[in-house]
């Protein structure tokens, strides 16, 4: 199925990448407001990957997130209120205010959590994939992680079992160009990531990640191989993050052009130009609009309004309690916990 040529998946797709933009931007202005505190790691800029991956998803499938994790949230789902009233700390958050930006985890829609950790998803994706076997289930399971995983040792671990179990799960890579301050290019000694995958034995291909269509694409057709018991496979999808690696990142390792050349490939602006008749985004085109101008104003306008409301409901609730802090951490009878003795 197309996300370009099918009105119902093309507004579903640009509502999707328009909310995690405008959550996104919403959430950066709250923190320079000093309202949110901690740390938070933006993906403005990559919406395409997450929406196009998990429109290729079916319900009941898994994905593991990262600490870039906003977007893959949103795309697999997520509440909106509940993901802001775990960024400012409130009751009502995913975590109840204890995981912040970089661990919210979401089992109802599929999402077993992003993770402060880099490539600490590949392991439990891999996991995941391992449970769906043992049970005879036919979910499937995609791992998001970013360049600078596929240099960790737990990426190749999780990796090679999925490889050798054939295990259901898709590895998804968001090559932003940049692990931390690390270019890709001093990092690596290869063309393409991809190219990884060849000493697993799985398919990896490189694709256009600032095109959804494209992303879904090679995606829907890795989550049917492992659906269908042909194991995992390894998708580098190309992009760039316009925000710095984190909010302490003064973002000294790139120049304002390079940014600005990436800004102009807009992956939002791109599919509306597509959708409406009006260009390409890269496999993707389209002679007869699938959208009018009036429908992707109304995306836009859904998008903006149910993170207005997110920030609204999120505000009003309760913040998280010191006092219980410790009410989800186990631990055996008689063993010492913070000086004392739970019994």
């Amino acid at each position: 199925m197309t996300l370009t040529t099918e009105a119902g998946r093309a507004k579903h797709a640009l509502t999707t990448m328009w909310t995690i933009r405008r959550f996104e931007e919403a959430v950066d202005d709250m923190f320079a407001r000093g309202l949110m505190h901690g740390t938070m790691h933006l993906s403005i800029g990559q919406e395409a990957v997450p929406t196009g991956a998990c429109m290729a998803l079916s319900e009941g499938d898994y994905i593991t997130s990262t600490h870039r994790g906003h977007g893959h949230c949103i795309a697999k789902g997520a509440k909106l209120d509940a993901m802001m009233a775990e960024l400012l700390a409130k009751e009502t958050g995913y975590c109840r205010g204890r995981g912040g930006s970089m661990h919210i985890a979401d089992v109802a829609t599929g999402n077993l959590g992003a993770n402060g950790i880099v490539a600490g998803g590949v392991p439990i994706a891999a996991g995941a994939g391992l449970a769906v076997r043992m049970r005879g289930g036919s979910q499937v399971v995609v791992s998001f992680f970013g360049d600078g995983a596929v240099n960790e040792g737990a990426w190749h671990e999780g990796v090679n079992l999925a490889a050798i179990w054939d295990l259901p799960v898709v590895f998804v890579c968001e090559n932003n160009r940049y692990g931390m301050s690390m270019s890709v290019d001093r990092a690596f000694n290869v063309d393409t990531l991809a190219e990884r995958a060849r000493g697993y034995g799985i398919p990896g291909v490189t694709v256009d990640g600032n095109d959804p269509q494209a992303v879904h694409d090679v995606v829907a057709e890795a989550v049917q191989r492992a659906r269908s018991g042909g194991g995992p496979s390894f998708v580098e999808a190309l992009t760039y993050r316009w925000k710095g690696h984190s909010k302490s990142d003064k973002n000294l390792y790139r120049t304002r052009e390079e940014i600005e050349s990436w800004r102009e490939r807009d992956p939002i602006a791109a599919f509306e130009a597509v959708v409406t008749g009006g260009g390409a985004a890269g496999s993707a085109s389209s002679e007869v609009p699938t959208l009018s101008e009036s429908d992707v104003e109304e995306c836009r306008t859904l998008a903006r309004d149910r993170v207005r409301e997110a920030i609204r409901t999120a505000t009003a609730a309760p913040d998280a309690d010191a006092a219980t802090l410790t009410d989800a951490v186990y631990a055996p009878a008689g063993e010492s916990i913070a000086g004392g003795t739970r019994g």
